[in-house]
């Protein structure tokens, strides 16, 4: 038996059963529901095969196709979902059920809801499919937030003491983790490669739905607008420039020793081409001693100089904010663990929870 759920319904129940994602891969792959599992009724090439036949010969002509492609699966695909029902070790007095969807809530989601129907499975398809998940996703960007950043200048050592924060009981949303990258020119070194845009945007929706509406502040680190290449949204950008920052202030041979130990272990052409990358900003005689002393492996002297360039651009983009709502946490040890309890420190004093 199937019925048909709207998306915050759907969201609901997905925490409960496995949801069903049966677009085609390359759609998957531009941007899918975090928690969705991948069957494709149609290969990438199927499903053009099938759009072309809609354009031209109409709708008719183009659900005959599709049968001829997938009738031959249905073994495979039945199988596939079973997989995934022992993978969720569930068991479900009324018959397994499952969340499907494909793109618009359409033929795909609908007849393979019923195919399972008729093996026994309870359905839920999503109306207006993955289009109405995408209207969710951007409307959790424009949401209330009490936000506080951890800030702090390249090497301070920010994603460490937020997990530390985080392990004593704060809300922490790693915007580095989910957009696979740490923000720098050397930002995506040692990291996997990152998610589309779209992706990248549902998975930090997915982060915010489980940190709202807690009544406790949300710690974010103070991200430039773009990471790598992916962006942050535009209502939550305005959120960010509008946070309290509790900012970490640590010596420079502190951090510079932090960013050798970080980046050291990677090849000096691998760090060659990061430098390239900021060459404009360092200034040509900046970018060309980098260069000489990372062949001599003075990985000390490397870090320094691209300091130079990333303080300046810290620091001036705290300048556009005079400093407004930012409290300064002096740290004399790299150790996380003692910083992080000066961060919570400064903002249980400063009462830096805000609704922004």
């Amino acid at each position: 038996m199937n019925s048909t759920l709207h998306i915050d319904d759907f969201i609901k129940h997905s925490r409960v059963y496995p949801v069903i994602d049966v677009r085609s891969p390359g759609e998957y792959n531009a941007g899918h529901m975090p928690f969705a599992e991948n069957i494709p009724l149609f290969s990438d090439e199927e499903r053009a095969r099938v759009g072309t036949a809609y354009k031209h010969n109409g709708r008719e002509r183009a659900i005959e196709i599709g049968h001829e492609i997938v009738d031959p699966k249905r073994t495979f695909l039945l199988s596939e979902v079973e997989k995934l029902i022992k993978a969720q070790k569930k068991t479900d007095t009324d018959g397994p059920t499952v969340l499907i969807h494909c793109w618009r809530g359409g033929m795909r989601s609908e007849r393979f809801a019923n195919f399972l129907s008729e093996h026994g499975y309870r359905t839920h398809t999503l109306t207006q499919g993955y289009k109405s998940y995408r209207h969710w996703v951007l409307e959790r960007f424009s949401g209330a937030l009490d936000m506080v950043l951890l800030g702090g200048e390249t090497g301070s050592g920010k994603t460490e003491i937020l997990k530390k924060i985080e392990e004593k009981g704060e809300l922490v949303v790693d915007l580095e983790g989910l957009a696979h990258h740490k923000g720098s020119a050397f930002g995506s070194l040692g990291e996997r490669p990152q998610p589309s845009q779209e992706q990248f945007e549902n998975n930090l929706a997915e982060e915010l739905l489980r940190v709202s509406n807690k009544g406790k502040m949300v710690w974010f680190e103070d991200e430039a607008r773009t990471i790598g290449i992916c962006h942050l949204p535009n209502p939550f950008w305005d959120k960010m420039k509008a946070a309290p920052i509790v900012r970490v202030n640590l010596p420079k041979e502190k951090r510079i020793a932090r960013l050798v130990n970080d980046y050291g272990n990677f090849s000096q052409e691998d760090l060659g081409r990061c430098i390239l990358k900021i060459q404009k900003r360092l200034g040509p005689q900046h970018a060309k001693r980098a260069l000489e002393e990372l062949e001599i492996g003075n990985l000390k002297a490397v870090a320094d100089i691209s300091l130079t360039y990333y303080d300046k651009a810290y620091n001036y983009n705290h300048e556009l904010r005079n400093f407004k709502d930012v409290f300064m946490v002096e740290c004399t040890s790299s150790d996380a663990s003692e910083n992080a309890v000066k961060v919570l420190e400064c903002a249980n004093k400063n009462n830096a929870k805000r609704n922004v």
